[in-house]
């Protein structure tokens, strides 16, 4: 019986082992893809938020009037 135990156990850390080291692969795969995708590809059209509404506003144009029907309906539906 602890011939067993000590072999679950053996494979227990084994197999977290393998997440573990997946995980810490796939978390510098994925930041240095941000990277390649932030270096060929800059977006220029950079999304601030405007003062205590939160909203993000695009750099570039937007119409006033869709502008201000989506400030519209979002207040609309806080105040629900």
């Amino acid at each position: 019986m602890n011939e067993l135990v000590s072999e679950g156990v053996g494979l227990m850390v084994l197999g977290m082992g393998f997440v573990f080291l997946f995980l810490v692969v796939l978390i510098f795969a994925t930041s240095y893809m941000s990277l390649l995708i932030n270096k060929y590809f800059p977006d220029n059209a950079v999304a601030t938020t405007s003062g205590v509404s939160g909203v993000a506003t695009l750099n570039h144009s937007v119409d006033p009037q869709i502008a201000a029907a989506i400030t519209a309906a979002i207040h609309q539906h806080r105040n629900k």
